[in-house]
């Protein structure tokens, strides 16, 4: 929704709300600005993928000890 303002904002001659101050003509746009993007994508899905890992390992470690629990309570019933 915000790029959405940005751009009628800049397509209506204004500064894009603080992205180009001077209007689109005087805006420059970096060459690395794609590879920022993409660094910073990478990282997020790198960093996603780390919490998907850590929760599942969580998850596992839990189930492992209801398993656990379960079988020292079945050993201590009486028969």
């Amino acid at each position: 929704m915000v790029p959405l303002l940005v751009l009628l904002d800049l397509a209506e001659g204004g500064g894009g709300y603080g992205m180009c101050p001077s209007g689109l003509q005087a805006c420059e746009v970096p060459y690395t600005a794609w590879l920022e993007l993409a660094a910073g994508l990478v990282l997020v899905i790198f960093g996603l993928i780390a919490l998907v890992r850590l929760t599942m390992k969580v998850v596992r470690r839990e189930e492992r000890r209801r398993q656990a629990i379960e079988r020292v309570g079945t050993v201590n019933e009486p028969a």
